[in-house]
């Protein structure tokens, strides 16, 4: 039997993941996070390992017995917060992998995204990232990749998963709740037409994808990564009209080329500090609509990863849950780690 911790074990993939791997009898799950409150009463009744990261007492003991460690805890930021990024995201994460690899840990799983790397090279899971000047938590998300392929060796293995935009139940920070309340200005407009991939992907998915990498056992690789997309990679403007059509959000009224979106978003950077409420839009969500080429083949060949949900009912099911617990345009960074 493996014993699992998952850290972040209250946040978007961390809540899906959980909800699969109770049920499974050959493992035993351990969930750490900073309040066990925000879990679902179903996951309370698991071995809970509460905590802050940043505490080093808490570390002291949080890997102890532990065979994979899943590490989902998060803080994001798509606009500035260069120094809570670091402080909150990259400088605990480093130490998480430092103290589990001491610990024993004999693998250890990372969340990633499609666009760490440049999109003429995403389609390698393995490639490098590129460095973006105007997001520097993106930044943070490639160096903590680079320490893992640094850390990595035949007693410490690292499986990285890329993934597509988060969508579905128990959201957290995604491009979703930060675009729609813009949509209803009217102001938002199509970036090349919406003409490129909005690689969304529901939750279950991502979970699937993450329990295939804990119980894989033939990759070669001290450190392995893979793409991880939904069953289908609809067209911007398809979200768009089916947002239109089946939740009544504006239609874009006009489109611009990414060459004009970049300089617009950095304006709208400019200008914050002077307006009242956050940026209509950054260059993180320019970037994020950029086309990736990426797809599911990798995956599928080593892990067995095949998705299943369809984005369509993803949306619906996070929107109504927005219905809910949404009551106002969501920020474009969180508080703390999960």
């Amino acid at each position: 039997m493996k014993n699992i911790l998952i850290l972040g074990s209250n946040g978007f993939v961390g809540t899906h993941l959980s909800l699969v791997l109770k049920d499974m009898t050959d493992i035993k799950m351990i969930l750490g996070c900073r309040d066990s409150s925000k879990l679902l009463e179903e996951l309370r009744t698991q071995e809970l390992r509460v905590g802050d990261l940043r505490d080093e007492k808490y570390l002291d003991g949080l890997f102890k017995g532990v065979d994979v460690l899943v590490n989902l805890a998060s803080w994001s930021s798509l606009f500035a917060q260069k120094e809570n990024s670091k402080k909150l995201f990259y400088e605990p994460t480093i130490e998480i992998i430092n103290r589990a690899k001491q610990a024993g840990v004999k693998k250890y799983i990372n969340l990633s995204t499609i666009s760490a790397a440049s999109s003429d090279r995403a389609i390698d899971a393995n490639a490098l990232g590129q460095f973006r000047s105007f997001w520097s938590h993106l930044n943070n998300v490639i160096r903590i990749e680079d320490y893992l392929r640094r850390r990595s060796s035949e007693s410490f293995q690292v499986i990285n998963l890329r993934c597509g935009l988060f969508v579905g139940k128990h959201y957290a920070l995604g491009l979703l709740p930060i675009l729609l309340p813009r949509l209803k200005t009217h102001l938002v407009p199509f970036v090349k037409g919406g003409n490129t991939q909005m690689p969304l992907i529901d939750g279950r998915d991502i979970a699937q994808a993450f329990v295939k990498a804990i119980q894989s056992e033939k990759l070669q690789r001290d450190f392995e990564g893979f793409n991880i997309l939904g069953k289908e990679v609809p067209k911007v403007k398809e979200v768009f009209q089916y947002l239109h059509k089946r939740h009544k959000y504006p239609y874009p009224h006009f489109s611009v080329p990414f060459f004009v979106a970049y300089p617009f978003a950095r304006l709208m950077e400019f200008l914050d500090p002077i307006l009242p409420n956050e940026p209509l839009i950054v260059r993180s969500i320019v970037h994020l609509l950029e086309d990736t080429h990426t797809d599911n083949t990798k995956a599928k060949k080593l892990l067995g990863y095949d998705p299943l949900s369809n984005w369509k009912e993803a949306i619906d099911e996070q929107i109504e849950e927005m219905k809910l617990t949404q009551t106002r345009s969501m920020s474009m960074h969180k508080k703390l780690l999960n």
